[in-house]
């Protein structure tokens, strides 16, 4: 969507550096600078009227004519220093009189006072001085969504979207092998598989392997929409690869070296196409922050920082929250720790990562079970998992307790504890809650012992899985680690 800029500003220094940013912001269409409230009233009254086809070029906007709305620009910058009209007076006529248009209030003085005052008088944002890109392109897209959002409803330009709807999910590892791209991946398909629209995009450039995973081979990669300025639909599907799961995969280029074309402006620009086509758009981030990702995890509603219960590994969590701080990225309290890997006999529990980390940890705990990744990691297909996997239910939980799959459905009823064998191709012993178990033939241990009472594994098999089993869902219990029966 090109957004029309139309900046009132009367220093003729702030026009031309406001000018100069402008002009770089992607999908940017800046018009001439006008320099005083009264060229700005008339400059939109004469867009409106010859939208709307008034013999008057001073007219006001007629209701209820969308092409009126649509001749509006999208976001009208307003200089604290216009004049004659002051600022605050300039910006509530044109929020009257132009609802429709996204006022954005430029000042020196961004403190609370003003900017509630600015809100009151009806701005969309504040912008302080010495300008920022970043910062100015933040408040000059979310001007620009909030005046297509309107325009919706108010009749113009109905095949509009109001902008981005997708939930965005970054996935970061706290270092490299401590699953992110598996934890990626699972979550990808726990969503799609939820009856979700998904992309899954593989921001680690240097290094990414979802295409690994997945069995995929494509030529196309994020690389390909990073020097293109308007992201059509049809430029979007020929750069996504639609892969037989349902997912939407844009993948990390074959060529390291060529990740460095992908900066933070075109990830932002990347992102916003995906979430404006996508219900959900996960991103693996890999371990190591470049200019691509780092913007990703600024921009994203759900942040997750994968680790596992190990020193080094929680260590380097704790450097990559820091490291999130000190650049403004994300505050360690909007983030959440995944802990993968987890096994009870662990040392480094949760709750000393969350202490540690200042991060909210995630209640669900991947536990640690590669022997039932192996085969389909070395196949590299990943989408094959056994539903049976307690890493797949692990995940699955995981990504209904972050609101982007349903729960994992696990057989219940009476006999189904006896008739499901362990991942190990053990049988299990179905126990009744309270009664004794069976002791024939152990050595040393008397017929009637209660469960729980001995030493013995029998009785500690037991007391894991007897009451447990019959008010859990099943052998997986994701509120705490696994252990193999």
């Amino acid at each position: 969507m090109t957004i029309r800029i139309l900046p009132a500003i009367g220093d003729p220094d702030a026009a031309r550096a406001v000018s100069s940013l402008l002009h770089q912001l992607p999908d940017a269409e800046p018009a001439p600078t006008v320099g005083d409230s009264a060229a700005l009233l008339h400059a939109l009254a004469g867009a409106a009227a010859q939208g709307a086809g008034a013999a008057a070029a001073g007219a006001p906007p007629a209701a209820g004519q969308p092409s009126a709305v649509e001749a509006l620009p999208e976001v009208v910058l307003v200089h604290e220093r216009i004049g004659p009209t002051p600022a605050l007076e300039l910006i509530r006529e044109v929020a009257l009189r132009f609802p429709a248009v996204g006022v954005v209030l430029i000042t020196t003085d961004a403190g609370p006072a003003l900017f509630s005052a600015a809100m009151d008088a009806g701005a969309r944002g504040i912008v302080g001085m010495p300008l920022g890109y970043d910062e100015l392109a933040a408040r000059v897209q979310a001007a620009a969504q909030w005046s297509a959002g309107v325009r919706v409803h108010l009749g113009g330009s109905p095949e509009a979207a109001p902008g981005p709807a997708g939930t965005l999910v970054t996935v970061t590892g706290a270092k490299g092998g401590v699953g992110t791209t598996v934890t990626a991946v699972q979550l990808a398909l726990a969503a799609r598989a939820a009856g979700r629209s998904v992309a899954l995009v593989d921001l680690d450039l240097q290094s990414g392997d979802v295409a690994s995973y997945l069995d995929v081979q494509f030529r196309r990669s994020v690389v390909d929409l990073a020097g293109i300025q308007d992201i059509s639909v049809r430029v979007l599907q020929d750069a996504v690869h639609d892969h037989h799961t349902g997912l939407g995969l844009l993948l990390a280029p074959e060529e390291g070296e060529r990740g460095e074309e992908v900066d933070d402006r075109a990830a932002r620009q990347i992102i916003g196409a995906l979430r404006s086509r996508y219900e959900v758009v996960l991103v693996d981030c890999g371990s190591q922050m470049q200019s691509a990702n780092a913007a990703a995890v600024e921009l994203a509603d759900l942040a997750l920082l994968v680790t596992t219960p190990d020193v080094v590994a929680v260590r380097a969590a704790k450097r990559q929250v820091r490291l999130w701080d000190r650049l403004q990225i994300r505050k360690a309290e909007d983030t959440t720790t995944v802990v993968n890997r987890l096994t009870r006999n662990t040392e480094i529990q949760p709750p000393l990562v969350a202490k540690a980390t200042g991060t909210q940890v995630a209640r669900t705990h991947v536990p640690a079970a590669f022997k039932e990744l192996q085969p389909c990691v070395d196949a590299g297909r990943m989408q094959d998992l056994d539903s049976r996997s307690t890493v797949k239910q692990a995940l699955c939980a995981l990504a209904a307790e972050l609101g982007l799959g349903d729960s994992p459905s696990v057989r219940q009823g009476r006999g189904s504890h006896r008739a499901r064998p362990t991942l190990t191709g053990r049988k299990r012993k179905a126990i009744t809650p309270g009664a004794a178990p069976a002791t024939g033939g152990v050595p040393g241990q008397a017929s009637g012992t209660a469960s729980g009472a001995g030493p013995g594994p029998g009785p500690r098999f037991g007391v894991r899985r007897g009451s447990a089993a019959a008010a859990g869902p099943g052998p997986f219990d994701p509120s705490g680690p696994y252990e193999e029966g």
